[in-house]
């Protein structure tokens, strides 16, 4: 591929840099790089590993540059980083699982009532989504908020690093619940009621906005949440269609043109997250590949070296409906042994829990 762009994809297990070419047809992906993302827990908090994640991402682009013509991220959501006011990190990106959300849900409707965050974001409830565990930085005392003087999402970090332009993309701001659905903007009202404060929100951009350039290549900004680079590329030929994208999550619905806020949407936990064009992903999350992804680090720690491949012959060939779960269950969320917590739950609900590799995966699929 003479001409190409740079796309960089992070996601909950890895990370990976490809070089995409058109022809005028089709597109050609050539993966050139991928490396693990592994959360690390220091004293009882996760963290993203965020420096081996950027040096993931210099040497991909290093293998990939010649004749790119701009280099773009995307991520998953809900995960930021706090710049201090000489533009360093206070502190590595705690991963959006870390437990320090639990409790925290509570006290924020205390200040701005739930139904009023629903209406004026339009996004579900998740105790992981942005505002919470800003919200448990504010609850403390807020003297890391207070050190801060730049919010950035987790894509906007690296658009950061790669070009120095301090903004952040619409598509992944919308996942923290505190982006107005009307307004397209931050929604400072709920933040200033929450402790939150709001002189650390920089511009928001729109997708396919030119940031920079790093070293030379253009630094454009995709949808930078991943589920939204996912739908914006499904490739169909009408507006009415519904889209499943299945990652660590499984992102399940439709694109519509304005936000559905309404009693049954509240009671439903729906969610509209923001998509290219001015529309809205209107979703709903349900339990994607975690469990896998959770089950095979363990397996490989331990030293057993599995691949996805033999996950797959082995499942084929395990007894069906041995064992049931709900992968929704709260023992599921953290990271950490899931064949452990598989085997747990099937002991606590009175079932025979599965044993072999193949019956793991089983009960998970």
């Amino acid at each position: 591929m003479d001409q190409n762009v740079i796309a960089i994809d992070l996601d909950a297990s890895s990370g990976r840099v490809s070089r995409v070419g058109f022809n005028g047809e089709s597109f050609q992906v050539e993966e050139v790089h991928r490396f693990p993302n592994v959360p690390i827990n220091i004293n009882g908090t996760i963290f993203g590993d965020i420096q081996f994640i950027w040096n993931g991402i210099e040497s991909g682009i290093r293998k990939s540059q010649k004749g790119a013509k701009s280099v773009g991220v995307d991520s998953w959501g809900l995960d930021f980083a706090l710049i201090d006011s000489m533009g360093g990190l206070l502190s590595d990106p705690v991963h959006y699982r870390d437990p320090r959300t639990k409790e925290i849900m509570g006290w924020v409707f205390e200040r701005v009532p739930k139904r009023e965050v629903f209406e004026r974001t339009g996004i579900q409830f998740m105790s992981m989504n942005t505002l919470y565990p800003l919200a448990s930085l504010a609850k403390s005392g807020g003297q890391q908020l207070n050190q801060a003087s730049l919010y950035l999402g987790l894509p906007d970090l690296i658009n950061y690093w790669l070009c120095g332009e301090r903004v952040c993309e619409y598509t992944h701001a919308t996942t923290t619940q505190f982006i107005s659905a009307l307004d397209r903007d931050w929604d400072r009202d709920i933040l200033s009621k929450v402790g939150i404060p709001t002189d650390i929100f920089p511009k928001i951009h729109e997708p396919g906005s030119h940031l920079g350039e790093y070293k030379g290549i253009p630094v454009v900004t995709p949808a930078s949440h991943d589920t939204a680079s996912a739908v914006v590329a499904v490739p169909t030929v009408t507006r009415d269609y519904a889209f499943l994208s299945s990652e660590t999550w499984g992102l399940i619905g439709v694109e519509i043109d304005k936000p559905l806020i309404n009693d049954a949407t509240y009671k439903a936990n729906m969610t509209n997250e923001g998509s290219v064009e001015g529309n809205f992903r209107f979703l709903k999350n349900v339990m994607g590949l975690w469990l896998e992804q959770e089950c095979l680090k363990t397996w490989n720690q331990s030293g057993l070296s599995i691949s996805h491949e033999r996950l797959m012959k082995e499942a084929r060939s395990a007894e069906s409906f041995r064992s049931l779960i709900d992968p929704d269950d709260q023992s599921f969320l953290l990271p950490g042994d899931m064949p452990t917590r598989i085997r747990e739950y099937c002991e606590k609900t009175a079932q025979n829990p599965p044993s072999t590799v193949g019956q793991f995966m089983r009960t998970i699929y």
